[in-house]
């Protein structure tokens, strides 16, 4: 399998440290985005985890056309910016039209792939001709074995440093289940797999104008995915969900980061090396 080569002093895959890509949904403001990013880092630095800080500058795909969206490009990547010098931490945001990928690329270190535009072929051909790393989520409505086109195309793109993320399959009207085989499945065409713990748990739309979740069940999901092997752990966090402007029904609370990583921590502790499950 090829890593992916996120900084000069950062790699996700065989043998490399779980990795968290970690934030809030959306950038709510300069001052409460550097200050969740501060705070996230000092829980990964006390349990030597590598931290990727994401959080989206537009959120394009929201319910309601009267849903908070986020910043403007410019005023987004300004505060992006700002975590990579104030926080020194590698950032990751989404691109949603292929003339961002350029833009974006001069700040962040990973551009992600909305899992709703997995399949954008200008897009993913945008994203990887900027040589930058990037996370593409599975879609919703795609088997796993079918992002082996997704792969090809960012390959003909010339991208070397891919990620590929599992985030639920819909099963019916507004919820997702997890079918835990696609990580494995996923990582047999050659790149370190991410399991998105808390849009595994939402529920698009389940809220009429908005969409739910059901975060009390990220921490399962998150062990579980574990067991079966990832190589990075992608969570929303929040201080306080229940008034955040987006996906707060399935962010983690800031205050229960902590043990909700190092159960995770746990279940990978005690794995046979020889299942050959990823492991530091």
């Amino acid at each position: 399998m090829n890593n992916t080569q996120i900084t000069d002093t950062l790699s996700i895959g065989d043998r490399c440290p779980l990795t968290l890509i970690g934030g809030p949904c959306v950038i709510e403001s300069e001052d409460f985005t550097l200050k969740m990013a501060e705070e996230i880092r000092k829980v990964c630095d006390r349990l030597n985890i590598p931290l990727i800080f994401k959080s989206s500058f537009d959120k394009a795909n929201r319910t309601s056309i009267n849903s908070f969206r986020g910043q403007n490009l410019d005023r987004g990547l300004e505060i992006l910016q700002k975590v990579k010098r104030m926080v020194g931490v590698p950032v990751l945001t989404d691109i949603h039209e292929s003339h961002q990928a350029a833009t974006v690329a001069e700040v962040v270190d990973v551009l992600q792939i909305p899992a709703f535009l997995c399949r954008q072929t200008d897009l993913l051909i945008a994203a990887a001709a900027t040589g930058k790393a990037i996370n593409v989520k599975k879609g919703q409505f795609l088997a796993p074995w079918d992002m082996k086109h997704v792969v090809s195309k960012l390959e003909a793109g010339g991208a070397k440093n891919i990620l590929l993320t599992e985030r639920g399959t819909s099963f019916g009207y507004n919820t997702l289940v997890v079918d835990f085989r696609s990580l494995p499945q996923m990582r047999e065409l050659g790149y370190p797999v991410v399991f998105d713990a808390t849009h595994s748990v939402q529920m698009p739309g389940g809220k009429g104008d908005k969409s739910g979740g059901q975060r009390h069940f990220v921490p399962y999901l998150a062990r579980a995915a574990a067991a079966v092997g990832i190589d990075a752990l992608f969570m929303e966090i929040h201080e306080n969900p229940d008034i955040a402007p987006s996906d707060g029904p399935n962010m983690v609370p800031l205050a229960e980061l902590e043990n909700v990583l190092k159960g995770i921590l746990n279940v990978r502790a005690g794995l046979d090396t020889t299942t050959g499950v990823n492991l530091p």
